[in-house]
């Protein structure tokens, strides 16, 4: 395939009707937000990495959300390479089109839609520019009957590209993202551009998750270590997101993968289909009120477009320790147009237990952004309010906070435990 046309041209009679349909930006704006505004929480899939089984994860999630009662939806946002047909034994299934508009597929409950549904062929390839694929997904968003729904999963390919950031742009009010990992560090290399993209644009993560974390005996169930676990959750503490579980390897889910049976469906008395629940309960969690699901700008409240950011200082440069500073670097910084607008030093208090998140608290910080700092201090700072951001380098403070607002700012290992 290697140009674009209109995706509800699956066959000659709405071809005839996508050629006579008359292109008007905003009738398509006014579709698209009321298909949106149907939808309560809107969840993108997303990985820093291919190969770290980022579409099962979104698969599953999206299944478990559906067997725990909710009306779900799961789109496939993969241009040129999109796996849910195949991960639900979907392939051959071409949708519906009715009045010019998409009807999903499905899996049970379950809502689906690809662009894997509409190529004359498994085999072929996807050519096309960026902006040709954001045309495709606002298609898919825009086009598809997805009805009321409580959740819609999209699963993106991996990286930070064009298919995310047009979800994101077009979707407007993404609840959350959530970030697929292996534990190895090359893997959690690229989860930290991840985790800057959502910061960037101010989407809400939801949450790491570490697929392939352990060896799940298919016998007895016992989890081993056979490769390396526990990296996605360091990195999530690290970089102060919320860490959803892990997830062990088990040889079913190949099978299941290949066979188009779903895993949680097929082999949910299994360890790792347990795994999968945990990981959804903190999503539903957020969810439940007296009144059924709350709105999604109300769960996952979205970055303030002013905030105060805290800078540890030695010797005007970053402290390694924020207890041993000599100064804090307090910025005032607009978050929409991602500018300082405003710098204070304060010297501390003298460092005890406690003391500097409430001190801190009391000057209104949002952030600190800090070289090293023991878990004891990070829970400390989240209870007042306070987002922990660690390993930064001994830069000067405005530097850093210029590099938090772009998105690029390094943030290494946590130098400090204890």
């Amino acid at each position: 395939m290697s140009e674009q046309k209109d995706l509800c041209a699956t066959d000659n009679t709405s071809a005839h009707a996508a050629k006579s349909r008359e292109p008007n930006k905003a009738r398509d704006r006014e579709l698209l937000q009321r298909r949106m505004f149907s939808i309560k929480n809107k969840i993108i899939v997303m990985s820093g990495k291919g190969g770290v089984g980022k579409s099962t994860v979104a698969v599953n999630l999206a299944l478990s959300l559906s067997l725990a009662g909710k009306k779900v939806g799961l789109l496939d946002v993969d241009i040129h390479g999109p796996s849910i047909p195949k991960l639900l034994n979907l392939e051959d299934r071409r949708p519906e089109v009715r009045d010019g508009a998409i009807i999903p597929t499905g899996f049970e409950n379950l809502k689906v839609m690809s662009i894997g549904f509409l190529l004359d062929g498994k085999d072929n390839a996807v050519i096309w520019r960026g902006p040709m694929k954001m045309g495709a997904i606002e298609q898919l968003l825009r086009d598809v009957e997805w009805g009321e729904l409580d959740y819609l999963v999209v699963d993106c390919p991996p990286g930070t590209g064009d298919e995310p950031l047009s979800v994101v742009q077009l979707i407007k009010d993404v609840t959350g993202a959530i970030i697929v990992t292996t534990p190895q560090e090359l893997a959690l290399l690229d989860v930290r551009k991840s985790v800057n993209f959502c910061r960037q644009l101010n989407v809400p993560i939801l949450g790491v998750v570490e697929n392939m974390s352990g060896f799940a005996c298919p016998k007895c169930g016992e989890v081993t270590e056979i490769f390396k676990s526990g990296g996605g959750e360091q990195l999530a503490a690290n970089m102060n997101v919320p860490f959803l579980g892990k997830i062990p390897i088990d040889p079913s889910m190949v099978d299941a993968g290949d066979s188009g049976k779903p895993f949680v469906y097929f082999y949910s008395k299994t360890e790792t289909a347990k795994a999968f629940g945990r990981v959804v309960k903190p999503i539903l969690d957020r969810d439940l009120n007296e009144n059924g699901p709350a709105p999604a700008d109300k769960l996952f409240q979205k970055e303030k477009k002013h905030m105060k950011i805290a800078i540890p200082l030695a010797q005007g440069r970053l402290a390694m320790h924020f207890g041993h500073c000599e100064q804090f670097a307090l910025i005032d910084v607009d978050t929409d147009k991602k500018e300082i607008i405003g710098e204070t030093l304060e010297t501390p208090p003298p460092h005890e237990p406690g003391v500097l998140p409430r001190w801190l608290h009391e000057k209104g910080a949002d952030i600190i952004i800090a070289g090293g700092m023991g878990s004891r201090a990070q829970s400390l700072f989240s209870q007042q309010g306070i987002e922990v951001v660690i390993g930064a380098a001994s830069e000067e403070p405005e530097k850093i906070v210029t590099a938090y607002l772009e998105g690029t700012l390094a943030a290494g290992d946590n130098i400090c435990d204890h």
